[in-house]
Protein backbone atom coordinates (compact mmCIF):
# COMPACT_ATOMS: atom_id res chain seq x y z
CA UNK A 1 0.00 0.00 0.00
CA UNK A 2 1.19 3.54 -0.70
CA UNK A 3 1.68 6.22 1.88
CA UNK A 4 -1.13 8.78 2.00
CA UNK A 5 1.35 11.64 2.13
CA UNK A 6 3.73 12.73 -0.60
CA UNK A 7 6.82 13.87 1.30
CA UNK A 8 10.24 12.27 1.07
CA UNK A 9 11.30 9.39 3.32
CA UNK A 10 12.68 10.48 6.69
CA UNK A 11 12.68 7.07 8.42
CA UNK A 12 13.02 3.73 6.61
CA UNK A 13 13.20 0.57 8.70
CA UNK A 14 13.16 -2.95 7.31
CA UNK A 15 13.22 -6.21 9.28
CA UNK A 16 14.47 -4.60 12.51
CA UNK A 17 15.23 -7.14 15.24
CA UNK A 18 16.57 -6.67 18.76
CA UNK A 19 17.04 -9.31 21.46
CA UNK A 20 17.80 -8.98 25.15
CA UNK A 21 19.13 -12.40 26.03
CA UNK A 22 16.61 -14.98 24.85
CA UNK A 23 13.77 -12.45 24.61
CA UNK A 24 12.94 -10.94 21.22
CA UNK A 25 12.03 -7.33 22.04
CA UNK A 26 11.71 -6.07 18.46
CA UNK A 27 10.66 -8.72 15.96
CA UNK A 28 11.15 -7.93 12.23
CA UNK A 29 9.65 -4.44 12.38
CA UNK A 30 9.09 -2.40 9.22
CA UNK A 31 8.42 1.32 9.60
CA UNK A 32 8.26 4.35 7.31
CA UNK A 33 7.90 8.01 8.23
CA UNK A 34 7.68 10.64 5.52
CA UNK A 35 8.54 14.30 5.64
CA UNK A 36 6.10 16.62 7.36
CA UNK A 37 3.87 14.10 9.13
CA UNK A 38 3.24 13.05 12.72
CA UNK A 39 3.42 9.27 13.11
CA UNK A 40 2.38 7.63 16.36
CA UNK A 41 4.01 4.43 17.59
CA UNK A 42 1.40 2.79 19.82
CA UNK A 43 1.25 -0.21 22.12
CA UNK A 44 1.20 -1.23 25.75
CA UNK A 45 4.26 -1.13 27.99
CA UNK A 46 6.78 -3.70 26.76
CA UNK A 47 5.54 -3.65 23.16
CA UNK A 48 8.99 -2.68 21.86
CA UNK A 49 8.28 0.97 21.06
CA UNK A 50 11.12 2.53 23.07
CA UNK A 51 13.68 -0.03 21.90
CA UNK A 52 12.68 0.70 18.31
CA UNK A 53 13.28 4.44 18.66
CA UNK A 54 16.54 3.80 20.53
CA UNK A 55 17.70 1.89 17.43
CA UNK A 56 16.64 4.86 15.29
CA UNK A 57 18.74 7.27 17.35
CA UNK A 58 21.77 4.98 17.56
CA UNK A 59 21.43 4.28 21.29
CA UNK A 60 20.88 0.58 20.59
CA UNK A 61 22.55 -1.61 17.99
CA UNK A 62 20.05 -3.79 16.09
CA UNK A 63 20.69 -7.51 15.88
CA UNK A 64 19.27 -7.66 12.35
CA UNK A 65 17.58 -5.50 9.73
CA UNK A 66 18.32 -2.12 8.21
CA UNK A 67 17.69 1.35 9.61
CA UNK A 68 17.95 4.61 7.69
CA UNK A 69 17.13 7.97 9.25
CA UNK A 70 17.43 10.92 6.87
CA UNK A 71 19.32 8.53 4.61
CA UNK A 72 21.93 7.75 7.28
CA UNK A 73 22.74 4.60 9.23
CA UNK A 74 22.57 5.53 12.96
CA UNK A 75 25.36 3.05 13.79
CA UNK A 76 27.74 4.38 11.15
CA UNK A 77 26.79 8.06 10.93
CA UNK A 78 25.70 8.63 14.52
CA UNK A 79 27.51 11.92 15.09
CA UNK A 80 26.20 13.45 11.88
CA UNK A 81 22.70 12.16 12.52
CA UNK A 82 22.54 13.58 16.03
CA UNK A 83 23.04 17.06 14.56
CA UNK A 84 19.98 16.54 12.32
CA UNK A 85 17.44 15.10 14.75
CA UNK A 86 16.04 16.10 18.10
CA UNK A 87 14.77 13.67 20.70
CA UNK A 88 13.06 13.56 24.04
CA UNK A 89 13.28 9.99 25.23
CA UNK A 90 11.44 8.33 28.10
CA UNK A 91 12.54 9.40 31.60
CA UNK A 92 14.38 12.49 30.33
CA UNK A 93 15.64 14.61 33.22
CA UNK A 94 17.99 17.47 34.05
CA UNK A 95 19.90 18.36 37.24
CA UNK A 96 17.58 20.10 39.70
CA UNK A 97 19.75 23.23 40.00
CA UNK A 98 20.32 23.66 36.27
CA UNK A 99 18.58 26.81 35.06
CA UNK A 100 16.57 26.98 31.87
CA UNK A 101 19.08 29.32 30.22
CA UNK A 102 21.98 27.12 31.27
CA UNK A 103 20.28 24.05 29.81
CA UNK A 104 19.91 25.85 26.50
CA UNK A 105 23.61 26.75 26.42
CA UNK A 106 24.51 23.16 27.35
CA UNK A 107 22.46 21.59 24.56
CA UNK A 108 23.06 24.14 21.82
CA UNK A 109 25.52 23.07 19.11
CA UNK A 110 28.96 24.68 19.62
CA UNK A 111 28.89 26.05 16.07
CA UNK A 112 25.75 28.10 16.74
CA UNK A 113 26.22 31.80 16.09
CA UNK A 114 25.34 34.60 18.54
CA UNK A 115 22.86 35.94 15.98
CA UNK A 116 20.83 32.76 16.50
CA UNK A 117 19.87 33.99 19.97
CA UNK A 118 16.79 35.43 18.28
CA UNK A 119 15.61 31.96 17.28
CA UNK A 120 16.22 30.70 20.84
CA UNK A 121 14.23 33.62 22.22
CA UNK A 122 11.49 32.78 19.74
CA UNK A 123 11.41 29.15 20.88
CA UNK A 124 11.19 30.15 24.54
CA UNK A 125 8.39 32.58 23.74
CA UNK A 126 6.53 30.05 21.59
CA UNK A 127 6.60 27.50 24.42
CA UNK A 128 5.79 30.14 27.07
CA UNK A 129 9.13 29.78 28.85
CA UNK A 130 10.66 33.20 28.19
CA UNK A 131 9.98 34.44 31.72
CA UNK A 132 11.46 31.24 33.21
CA UNK A 133 14.91 31.54 31.64
CA UNK A 134 16.57 32.07 35.03
CA UNK A 135 14.50 29.44 36.85
CA UNK A 136 15.94 26.14 38.10
CA UNK A 137 14.67 22.89 36.60
CA UNK A 138 13.39 21.71 40.00
CA UNK A 139 11.14 24.79 40.22
CA UNK A 140 9.35 24.12 36.91
CA UNK A 141 5.94 22.49 36.77
CA UNK A 142 5.49 19.20 34.92
CA UNK A 143 4.11 20.94 31.85
CA UNK A 144 6.93 23.50 31.86
CA UNK A 145 9.53 20.73 32.08
CA UNK A 146 8.05 18.94 29.09
CA UNK A 147 7.93 22.18 27.09
CA UNK A 148 11.59 22.75 28.02
CA UNK A 149 12.47 19.29 26.67
CA UNK A 150 10.73 20.26 23.43
CA UNK A 151 12.76 23.47 23.25
CA UNK A 152 15.99 21.53 23.83
CA UNK A 153 15.03 18.99 21.15
CA UNK A 154 14.37 21.83 18.69
CA UNK A 155 17.39 24.01 19.47
CA UNK A 156 19.41 22.94 16.48
CA UNK A 157 16.55 23.05 13.99
CA UNK A 158 16.19 19.28 13.52
CA UNK A 159 14.54 17.75 10.48
CA UNK A 160 13.06 14.99 12.66
CA UNK A 161 12.01 15.02 16.30
CA UNK A 162 11.37 11.82 18.28
CA UNK A 163 9.20 12.10 21.37
CA UNK A 164 8.79 9.15 23.77
CA UNK A 165 5.87 9.31 26.26
CA UNK A 166 6.11 13.09 26.27
CA UNK A 167 2.95 13.72 28.32
CA UNK A 168 3.20 10.85 30.80
CA UNK A 169 2.20 12.03 34.25
CA UNK A 170 0.95 15.46 33.14
CA UNK A 171 -2.40 16.89 34.20
CA UNK A 172 -5.00 17.45 31.42
CA UNK A 173 -4.25 21.16 31.01
CA UNK A 174 -0.51 20.56 30.69
CA UNK A 175 -1.11 17.75 28.19
CA UNK A 176 -3.17 20.09 26.02
CA UNK A 177 -0.39 22.67 26.12
CA UNK A 178 2.12 20.09 24.90
CA UNK A 179 -0.30 18.90 22.19
CA UNK A 180 -0.56 22.48 20.91
CA UNK A 181 3.23 22.67 20.84
CA UNK A 182 3.51 19.46 18.80
CA UNK A 183 0.92 20.71 16.31
CA UNK A 184 2.97 23.88 15.93
CA UNK A 185 6.05 21.77 15.13
CA UNK A 186 4.25 19.92 12.35
CA UNK A 187 2.76 23.15 10.97
CA UNK A 188 6.30 24.55 10.79
CA UNK A 189 7.41 21.54 8.71
CA UNK A 190 9.07 19.37 11.37
CA UNK A 191 8.54 15.61 11.06
CA UNK A 192 7.48 14.01 14.35
CA UNK A 193 7.66 10.40 15.54
CA UNK A 194 5.53 10.21 18.69
CA UNK A 195 5.76 7.19 21.01
CA UNK A 196 2.74 6.93 23.29
CA UNK A 197 0.31 4.54 24.93
CA UNK A 198 -2.35 7.26 25.22
CA UNK A 199 -4.88 6.58 22.45
CA UNK A 200 -6.61 9.95 22.79
CA UNK A 201 -3.25 11.65 22.27
CA UNK A 202 -2.54 9.67 19.13
CA UNK A 203 -6.04 10.29 17.76
CA UNK A 204 -5.74 14.02 18.38
CA UNK A 205 -2.25 14.49 16.92
CA UNK A 206 -1.23 11.79 14.48
CA UNK A 207 -1.56 11.65 10.70
CA UNK A 208 -0.82 7.91 10.92
CA UNK A 209 -0.37 5.40 13.70
CA UNK A 210 1.51 2.09 13.93
CA UNK A 211 0.40 -0.47 16.54
CA UNK A 212 3.00 -2.76 18.12
CA UNK A 213 2.58 -5.73 20.44
CA UNK A 214 5.26 -8.06 21.78
CA UNK A 215 7.82 -6.53 19.45
CA UNK A 216 5.77 -6.92 16.26
CA UNK A 217 3.85 -4.49 14.09
CA UNK A 218 0.20 -5.52 14.00
CA UNK A 219 -1.25 -2.81 11.77
CA UNK A 220 -0.89 0.79 10.71
CA UNK A 221 -2.82 3.57 9.00
CA UNK A 222 -4.71 6.73 9.84
CA UNK A 223 -6.64 6.62 13.12
CA UNK A 224 -9.88 6.55 11.12
CA UNK A 225 -8.67 3.60 9.06
CA UNK A 226 -7.83 1.58 12.16
CA UNK A 227 -11.24 2.33 13.65
CA UNK A 228 -12.95 1.26 10.41
CA UNK A 229 -10.98 -2.00 10.27
CA UNK A 230 -11.05 -3.07 13.90
CA UNK A 231 -14.08 -1.38 15.48
CA UNK A 232 -16.75 -1.39 12.73
CA UNK A 233 -19.67 -1.01 15.11
CA UNK A 234 -21.79 1.75 16.62
CA UNK A 235 -24.29 2.35 19.42
CA UNK A 236 -27.61 4.17 19.22
CA UNK A 237 -28.71 5.41 22.65
CA UNK A 238 -32.03 6.94 23.67
CA UNK A 239 -34.43 7.29 26.59
CA UNK A 240 -36.00 4.13 27.89
CA UNK A 241 -39.61 4.88 26.99
CA UNK A 242 -39.71 2.05 24.47
CA UNK A 243 -41.55 -0.92 25.92
CA UNK A 244 -40.63 -4.58 25.77
CA UNK A 245 -42.73 -5.07 22.63
CA UNK A 246 -40.87 -2.22 20.90
CA UNK A 247 -37.52 -3.61 21.95
CA UNK A 248 -38.42 -7.04 20.61
CA UNK A 249 -39.27 -5.42 17.27
CA UNK A 250 -35.95 -3.53 17.32
CA UNK A 251 -34.09 -6.83 17.54
CA UNK A 252 -35.31 -7.62 14.02
CA UNK A 253 -33.97 -4.36 12.57
CA UNK A 254 -31.20 -4.89 10.02
CA UNK A 255 -27.69 -4.74 11.51
CA UNK A 256 -28.77 -4.80 15.18
CA UNK A 257 -26.64 -7.10 17.31
CA UNK A 258 -27.48 -6.42 20.96
CA UNK A 259 -29.98 -4.32 22.92
CA UNK A 260 -29.49 -3.39 26.55
CA UNK A 261 -31.18 -1.18 29.13
CA UNK A 262 -28.55 0.88 30.98
CA UNK A 263 -29.32 3.57 33.57
CA UNK A 264 -32.83 4.18 32.23
CA UNK A 265 -31.74 4.25 28.60
CA UNK A 266 -31.89 1.83 25.71
CA UNK A 267 -28.55 1.04 24.02
CA UNK A 268 -28.68 -0.60 20.59
CA UNK A 269 -25.34 -2.05 19.44
CA UNK A 270 -24.55 -3.36 16.00
CA UNK A 271 -23.09 -2.75 12.58
CA UNK A 272 -22.86 0.90 11.59
CA UNK A 273 -25.49 0.50 8.88
CA UNK A 274 -28.05 -0.17 11.61
CA UNK A 275 -27.94 3.51 12.62
CA UNK A 276 -30.18 4.55 9.73
CA UNK A 277 -32.48 1.55 10.20
CA UNK A 278 -32.96 2.17 13.94
CA UNK A 279 -33.70 5.86 13.36
CA UNK A 280 -36.13 4.94 10.58
CA UNK A 281 -37.86 2.46 12.92
CA UNK A 282 -38.25 5.13 15.60
CA UNK A 283 -39.69 7.54 13.03
CA UNK A 284 -42.18 4.94 11.85
CA UNK A 285 -43.22 4.43 15.46
CA UNK A 286 -43.73 8.18 15.81
CA UNK A 287 -41.30 8.18 18.71
CA UNK A 288 -38.08 10.18 18.22
CA UNK A 289 -36.58 10.68 21.71
CA UNK A 290 -35.11 14.10 22.49
CA UNK A 291 -31.98 12.44 23.89
CA UNK A 292 -31.32 10.28 20.82
CA UNK A 293 -27.54 9.93 20.37
CA UNK A 294 -25.14 7.93 18.22
CA UNK A 295 -21.90 6.79 19.84
CA UNK A 296 -19.07 5.82 17.50
CA UNK A 297 -16.00 3.80 18.57
CA UNK A 298 -12.67 5.57 18.97
CA UNK A 299 -9.05 4.62 18.38
CA UNK A 300 -8.72 3.12 21.86
CA UNK A 301 -11.52 0.62 21.18
CA UNK A 302 -9.98 -0.22 17.80
CA UNK A 303 -6.53 -0.85 19.30
CA UNK A 304 -7.99 -2.96 22.13
CA UNK A 305 -9.80 -5.08 19.54
CA UNK A 306 -6.65 -5.37 17.42
CA UNK A 307 -4.48 -6.40 20.37
CA UNK A 308 -7.06 -8.98 21.42
CA UNK A 309 -6.60 -10.74 18.08
CA UNK A 310 -2.98 -9.80 17.40
CA UNK A 311 -1.64 -13.36 17.38
CA UNK A 312 -4.04 -14.30 14.58
CA UNK A 313 -3.31 -11.38 12.29
CA UNK A 314 -0.81 -10.90 9.49
CA UNK A 315 -1.50 -7.31 8.54
CA UNK A 316 0.47 -4.98 6.32
CA UNK A 317 1.83 -1.68 7.57
CA UNK A 318 0.78 1.34 5.59
CA UNK A 319 3.97 2.79 4.16
CA UNK A 320 5.74 -0.56 4.40
CA UNK A 321 5.02 -4.26 4.64
CA UNK A 322 5.65 -6.67 7.44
Amino acid sequence: MTNPLNGGAVVEVRGLCKRYGERMVVDHVDLDVVEGEIVGLLGSNGAGKTTTVECLTGLRRPDAGSVRVLGLDPQVDGARLRSLIGSQLQDSALPDRLRVGEAIELFREPRSLPAENRSVDGLLAAFRLAEHRGQAFSALSGGQRQRLFLVLALLNRPKLIILDELTQGLDPAARRDVWDAIRSLRNAGTTVLLVTHYMDEAEALCDRVVVMDQGRVLDGGTPAQLVDRHAPWATVRFGGGVGDVGIDSLRAVEGVGEIRRVAGQVEVHGERRMIAHVCSYLLDCGDVPDDLAVVMPDLEEAVIALLAHGDDRQLSLIGGSR
